[in-house]
């Protein structure tokens, strides 16, 4: 009887030295997060750009957030993640690192402060200036372009 009362003693003492690391707010919670892509850009009109020299990658100088225009595509990274749309004010989709074209990689991070007051390229305007480009390579390199000479067909014509 000695023994049981001894063990319940002790059991007793044990249990009070251990009950504040014992006593912790019970809660239970879920949580759900659904990535539908970023916050969409606002812009109340087409932007402008302004052209990062020695690259053709250009920039639109009023947002907030990093957003370009390269190859066909605007992009955006943000939060770890990059952003790719066909329009400049989306539908914006969650672009694999590994398809980001390696030129948007190599952009100064300063490049802000640096090119800030280049000259702005409304809406749109880079497209023909990339045609004009194109057609100067063609006439300072006898008429050749990616596909061989001529037309582009591989023919002399």
């Amino acid at each position: 009887m000695k023994t049981n009362n001894h063990r319940i003693f002790w059991a007793a003492v044990l249990g009070v030295l251990l009950m504040p690391f014992g006593m912790r707010d019970a809660s239970a919670g879920v949580s759900v997060n659904i990535n539908l892509g970023p916050p969409p850009i606002f812009a109340p009109a087409p932007p402008e750009v302004v052209m990062i020299p020695g690259s053709s990658i250009y920039f639109v100088p009023n947002l907030n957030i990093d957003v370009f225009f390269y190859n066909g595509y605007w992009w955006s990274p943000r939060g770890g993640y990059w952003y790719r749309s066909r329009a400049y004010n989306g539908p914006w989709r969650t672009i694999n690192r590994r398809y980001v074209p390696a030129p948007l990689f190599r952009i100064p991070g300063h490049y802000r402060g640096v090119y800030e007051r280049e000259p702005r390229i409304p809406y749109g305007r880079w497209k023909h200036r990339e045609r004009i480009e194109r057609r100067q390579w063609r006439e300072e390199h006898g008429g050749w372009n990616e596909r061989g000479p001529g037309r582009g067909h591989g023919r002399d014509n």
